[in-house]
């Protein structure tokens, strides 16, 4: 990596330099030294910048929840039409093939939820951000009477979040339960159950 000039640009550089050794070893086989290898500088200068793993992950979990929910976003936000919504919407919220690298540090952050309350809460706001998407679109979709919702949108919401993140872990596993066509289908029959709409 290239030697950036301020501290701003050197915090971003042991960020992308810990997701890429997460995605490469798992989360539990990072430590300090080599993330420092990775980003091309001694494990006493990371120390400078960071005191300790923690500090360091909890900037990682930060910058990947933000990307993640920011390019959900984005990728509905101009599409008009509710059913184009839900679907752009379920695409996106599937790792690609096991090597998303995204996806993957996601998945493989959240376990340390269940042991650290910041990362827990963390994890719950991107939880929280991804079910309000979803409430958008599908009241958009009954307002137009294109989506006849067969419970509330918040419950809807939030049931096609969690299928998302079960579906997910099968599909980063070293040998996958499922490929990514059947997961995305799985997806889709249970919104186009819960909106009484055909998805296309």
């Amino acid at each position: 990596m290239g030697r950036p000039k301020t501290q701003t640009d050197r915090r971003l550089t042991l960020v992308a330099a810990a997701e890429s050794m997460i995605a490469k070893r798992g989360l539990a086989g990072v430590t300090l030294r080599d993330v420092a290898n990775e980003a091309g500088m001694s494990s006493s200068a990371l120390l400078y910048y960071y005191p300790g793993l923690k500090e360091l992950l909890d900037d990682v979990q930060k910058k990947a929840v933000e990307r993640f929910c920011t390019q959900r976003a984005s990728s509905v936000a101009a599409i008009a039409d509710p059913r184009a919504r839900l679907r752009t919407m379920l695409e996106s919220g599937l790792p690609t093939d096991p090597d998303d690298q995204l996806c993957r540090l996601l998945l493989e952050l959240g376990a340390y939820s269940r042991s650290d309350a910041s990362y827990a809460a963390r994890h719950i706001t991107l939880f929280e951000r991804q079910v309000a998407i979803y409430v958008g679109i599908l009241e958009a979709g009954a307002a137009t009477g294109i989506f006849k919702l067969s419970a509330a949108s918040e419950v809807i919401a939030r049931s096609l979040v969690v299928l998302e993140d079960g579906l997910g872990l099968h599909l980063v596993n070293v040998v996958p339960a499922i490929d990514h066509a059947s997961a995305l289908a799985i997806l889709t029959s249970y919104a186009e159950l819960a909106t009484g709409c055909s998805l296309g």
